[in-house]
């Protein structure tokens, strides 16, 4: 399969999100050519600012995997992480983060900063930026256009 093939999986779940009045983030994990965990924002529902898709997604993966360490596993997400996320990409190592939309206000995958290749940490995570870009971008768009 293709990026773009996962990250529509992602945008699945993203869309999941949205119907439940989640700011419309989703994310899956590939680990040896399959999905192994998917997930989206749930802060509203948990009422907990760490429920992102990021995080949520991890946990699932490290859970089914018995592993903390993702090592052979990619991330496909439909925003660039923010800081939080970041920094567990690289705590979870991660081999590959793959995201949609850039997010220009609080992205930490490039741009507004960079998490991911801070030249002090430990592990490297490859990065794919910009995959299905429009398609991740005008999710978001439709949320908080429906918001105002």
């Amino acid at each position: 399969m293709l990026h773009q093939d996962w990250m529509q999986m992602a945008i699945k779940q993203a869309q999941m999100a949205f119907e439940q009045g989640e700011v419309p983030i989703g994310a899956v994990v590939v680990h040896k050519g399959q999905v192994i965990a998917e997930a989206h924002n749930e802060k509203e529902q948990r009422n907990d600012p760490t429920a992102h898709a990021e995080v949520l997604v991890i946990q699932r993966a490290t859970e089914i995997l018995g592993s903390w360490r993702l090592t052979d596993a990619t991330l496909y997400v439909t925003l660039e992480p923010c800081p939080m996320c970041a920094g567990a990409i690289v705590q979870s190592r991660l081999k590959r983060l793959v995201y949609g939309a850039a997010d220009l206000k609080g992205g930490a995958a490039g741009s507004v900063m960079n998490v991911l290749d801070y030249t002090l940490w430990n592990h490297r995570v490859d990065l794919v930026a910009g995959v299905l870009e429009e398609e991740c971008a005008n999710i978001l768009k439709k949320f908080f256009k429906r918001l105002r």
